[in-house]
Formats: structure tokens, sequence, C-alpha cells
């Protein structure tokens, strides 16, 4: 069967996941999350992709970010992967594939959606239960958005400028957001339009889930999404 085409769009953000094969880990040590990260730094800005959030979970990877040009999340996810896994098998002794497949993405077009996806992003490891509070999680991008770190590596979207006029502010009125359950709607709806490919919260994703049950693919951990 032909695989379906990514509907993605130039200058639209874009939250998407890629997961370790069979869900096995594609993250063992600080080093492995250490090299991700600076090979993130150097392929988003090479290929053109504003990264906004950001989380690197044990066995899969949450990002948030913004294209150039329509194949640079395709262009990004490939280098980055390809140069990860061979990092991975070298440093762990290990053959085959570390990724399940090809990564997976919905377009996220609305101020509602966007700053949904930050929160839902950053408070994946306390969904997991890997952590309380996602400030004692190392491996996101929390620490930049809530104000207590810088990362150029980081560019706020402009719904996220919109929370307050100046960093200090919308700093505050982010972690007010990470302090409020994230509506389990938003959840599902993310989860559903990432695993279809479909631009997050359109009514069409939410029939279909009502349907399929895509919300908890195959009986998933919805944790991993």
């Amino acid at each position: 069967m032909a695989r379906q085409p990514r509907f993605l769009v130039p200058e639209v953000a874009v939250h998407l996941i890629q997961r370790g094969n069979n869900r096995a880990p594609c993250f063992r040590h600080e080093s492995d999350y250490l090299l991700y990260l600076a090979q993130l730094r150097h392929l988003s800005s090479e290929v053109g992709c504003a990264l906004h959030a950001y989380c690197l979970m044990p066995n899969h990877v949450h990002l948030l970010l913004t294209p150039k040009l329509a194949d640079s999340c395709a262009r990004l996810m490939k280098q980055l992967g390809q140069r990860h896994a061979q990092y991975f098998n070298k440093r762990h002794g290990r053959t085959g594939t570390l990724w399940e497949g090809r990564f997976r993405s919905c377009v996220v077009d609305s101020a509602h959606y966007l700053i949904a996806c930050y929160r839902y992003i950053e408070l994946n490891p306390v969904r997991a239960r890997i952590v309380p509070h996602p400030g004692l999680y190392p491996w996101s991008s929390y620490a930049y958005n809530t104000g207590a770190r810088i990362d150029s590596m980081l560019a706020p979207h402009a719904e996220f400028l919109a929370l307050a006029s100046d960093s200090r502010g919308r700093a505050a009125a982010y972690r007010a957001l990470l302090e409020e359950t994230l509506d389990p709607g938003l959840i599902d709806a993310i989860r559903i339009a990432t695993n279809a490919g479909h631009p997050v919260g359109t009514p069409k994703e939410r029939t279909r889930a009502d349907r399929t049950g895509i919300a908890n693919p195959q009986g998933s951990d919805p944790d991993l999404f």
C-alpha cells in the first residue's frame, strides 16, 4: 500500500513524534540525550526549522516546530534519525533499526491548539509518571519556556509571544498554564491528529476517532503519544 502523503505547510507549526522501534529505548545514557540535542540544534538551523518546544522521552521524541519549506521537516527528521541511529548503534553495540518507521506529525494552525501542544509536550514526563513536575525532567524545553534557562536553539512561536508583552510576563503566564490540568479532550485531539497526519482539532478527526478508536491505536499506551 502506498504511503499517505504528509500534510505539511511552510511557515505553519507542526507537532511531530518519532518513536523507538518496538518501543525500545532510543536514549540510554545522558550522553545520548546530549548528542541528540546537539544534532537537533545544528540540523534545525541548517534545514530551516524553527524549534519551539521539545521533549526527549526514553523511547520517543516530541518536537513542535515551524518549517520554512514544505520539505524542511522531512529533511530534518531523516538526517537527525540517521545520525542518531548510527551513533546509538555504535555506542551501545547494537545493529538494526532504531526508529519505528516514519515520524508522525500534524499541522497546528490555531492559537488554541498551539499553546496546548506546548503544554502537551512538556507535560509528557508527568503523564508518563517519570517525574511529578515537568521542571524535574531535564530533557525538555520546559526550563527555556518558563524563563529558567536561555537556549538559542529555541524560538518562541508568535502565539507564545502573545501570552504577554514581555519575556517575564510570558514565562509567568506559561508557568500558570502548566499548573492547570490539560483538558483530556485536547490531549486526545493532539494524539488523534498526530497519529492520522491531519491538522489538529478538525471535526473530521474527532469523528474518525469515535468510529475507529484511533485515539488509542492498537491498545497502545497513550502516553507514548
